[in-house]
């Protein structure tokens, strides 16, 4: 009796097992065919959105040529960066006064003005009009004319500049113009001696002060002007409070 019971609850057993695999197989079967309906859909929906976007492409196609027809790459890129929202901080920089700037010859900011609105901001003047005589200096200083032909000068010069001129906030970067650049910058055709102006303490003549013009032509759209071109203003750093500049 047992046996007859071990070999029937090995049936029954085999039989639960192989209705288990029947449902697994059946179950993996319809997911098949479920993955197979959807691919088919896919495929079907393919083609038809390759047609409307063949169809949208030409008339696309068609409206930016109208729209760019005639404009320049330039021209096309600034009419995008016009129409473009202004950030806020920007508008908050337009809307705020500018106590300083708003007093200056200067466009405002978003003031609007053409190739016409153009000229000199003050009555060209001759040198007639220009003072003969060299505006006053504190009682320690005195004017000078610099030669930079001569080495011991320009050396004075380029030390000047190189421990007082252009510098970063943190006083860690400046420039540093080599003599030669220098001579170059400040010898241009038809440059005057005279325009090499500086400034030296009386007795000792150290060089503390320095400022330059060259004569140089400008040309305002269609119109050429004689100008003076200002360059290397520098006052040494512990008479910034003298009012040199």
């Amino acid at each position: 009796m047992p046996d007859k019971e071990a070999q029937k609850a090995a049936e029954e057993e085999r039989e639960e097992e192989e209705e288990e695999e029947g449902e697994e197989a059946a179950g993996a079967a319809g997911a098949a065919k479920k993955k197979k309906k959807k691919k088919k859909a896919k495929s079907a929906a393919e083609p038809e959105k390759e047609k409307e976007a063949a169809e949208a492409s030409p008339a696309e196609e068609e409206k930016d040529g109208k729209d760019g027809e005639g404009l320049t790459s330039q021209e096309q890129l600034l009419s995008l960066l016009r129409s473009s929202r202004v950030c806020e901080e920007s508008r908050r920089n337009m809307e705020r006064p500018h106590p300083f700037w708003d007093t200056q010859p200067v466009p405002s900011i978003g003031s609007e003005y053409s190739s016409n609105d153009n000229g000199p901001i003050d009555e060209v003047k001759t040198p007639d009009d220009v003072r003969a005589e060299p505006y006053p200096l504190p009682g320690s200083f005195e004017w000078c004319t610099c030669n930079v032909e001569d080495d011991d000068e320009a050396r004075e010069i380029y030390v000047l500049l190189c421990e007082n001129y252009v510098e970063d906030d943190d006083c860690m970067f400046r420039f540093d113009y080599s003599i030669d650049f220098l001579r170059w910058a400040l010898k241009p055709p038809e440059y005057l001696k005279a325009w090499h102006l500086g400034v030296r303490v009386k007795g000792g003549g150290k060089l503390v002060g320095f400022i330059t013009g060259i004569p140089a032509h400008i040309q305002v759209y269609d119109q050429s002007c004689k100008m003076a071109e200002i360059n290397f203003l520098c006052v040494h750093k512990k008479l910034r409070s003298k009012r040199l500049a």
